[in-house]
Order: C-alpha cells, then sequence, then structure tokens
C-alpha cells in the first residue's frame, strides 16, 4: 500500500484519465491538502532528451504525483520553436517506436527480427497489436494501482547454490606446493 493510497490523496489527484502526451503538472486542490512533491533522481542516468528516465517521470506526473519540470527532455520536443510535439509523444507512450522497429526487422532482416522479437511472436504480437496492449495495461493500473509482487524463480538457497556453481575455489598453500611438485617431477621426467 501506498502513501498516497493510505492518506486518501489517490481520490483527490487522480492524475491523467486519457493518455495524449500533453504536457501536465498537478496542481495542488483548494481546501484539500497538497500532492506530494517528488524529484527526479537519475543518478548516474545520461540525462539526453527523450532518455527512459523522462518517461518514468512523465508516468509518475501523470499519476497524480506533482514532480516540477519541463517538456524539454521528452520525445516530440522540437528546440526552435520550443514546443512540445504531443503526437510524437503519445506514440512513444503507446509504444509505437518500438512497433516501427518491428515493422522494419521484419522486411529488411528477418532473422534478426525473429531473434530480438522472439518473446513477442510466441505470443502473437504483431507491430499493429502493441498499441493495444499498452493501452490494457495503463487500464488495469487504473483499476487496481496496488502493487503485487510477482512469484519468484528461485528462493534464497537456490539462488546461492546457482551462483556459487561457476566459483573457482582457491586452493590451500599445500594444493599449490602439491602441484608445483607435480610439474617440477613431469618436467624431470621429460628430460630423462
Amino acid at each position: 500500500m501506498n502513501c498516497q493510497t493510505t492518506l486518501g490523496l489517490d481520490k483527490t489527484y487522480t492524475g491523467v484519465e486519457e493518455i495524449e502526451g500533453e504536457y501536465e503538472l498537478t496542481e495542488a486542490v483548494e481546501d484539500a491538502p497538497r500532492p506530494f512533491k517528488v524529484y527526479l533522481d537519475v543518478g548516474l542516468q545520461r540525462t539526453t532528451t527523450g532518455a527512459r528516465v523522462f518517461g518514468a517521470l512523465k508516468g509518475a506526473s501523470d499519476g497524480g504525483l506533482y514532480v516540477p519540470h519541463s517538456p524539454s527532455r521528452f520525445p516530440g520536443w522540437d528546440i526552435e520553436s520550443e514546443e512540445l510535439d504531443t503526437e510524437v509523444l503519445r506514440k512513444y507512450i503507446f509504444g509505437g517506436h518500438v512497433a516501427e522497429y518491428m515493422e522494419e526487422l521484419a522486411d529488411d532482416d528477418e532473422e534478426r527480427y525473429s531473434t530480438l522479437f522472439k518473446g513477442y511472436i510466441a505470443d502473437d504480437i504483431d507491430a499493429d497489436s502493441i498499441e493495444d496492449i499498452y493501452t490494457e495495461a495503463y487500464e488495469k493500473i487504473r483499476e487496481d494501482p496496488s502493487f503485487k509482487p510477482t512469484q519468484k524463480k528461485f528462493t534464497k538457497a537456490q539462488y546461492a547454490a546457482e551462483s556459487k556453481k561457476f566459483r573457482q575455489v582457491k586452493l590451500t598453500n599445500a594444493q599449490r606446493k602439491a602441484n608445483i611438485e607435480k610439474k617440477i617431477a613431469a618436467f624431470k621426467a621429460a628430460q630423462a
């Protein structure tokens, strides 16, 4: 359960209902608590225009959090006119750039397409259905935004055993000396 749900702010600050790629900031409502104010910490990520970290920022802002930002780092920002092309941003939000890449690879390089998108192919997902998948995912998040942990593949003990399987074990001093003695004996036998 998150703080926004616990404090009842999810009812006051619902966020963006219809995703259109518009630049919007969550504004404080009169006679209500202010929205959560959060800052984007990019860490060591590169902050180039269109980077994924700004997609996370857009999602948090659209979700009802107050994240101070400008639209200049979103895909679709035109430097010359200093305006945001909402169609380009919407295309990126709904995976249009991935669909275009899928179509391009399907036409040009079938082998690479089948290796890069083998999970999509196994689930019968083509370039035309990617936007529908994103739309369905956003609707499910709107219905129930609470966190649901996934089933882990390994237990901690299995993971520890698997990770130590390929680890080289250090030789003791006695083992190293025995190896050297064997090499010396083999060298002397080869000389004789």
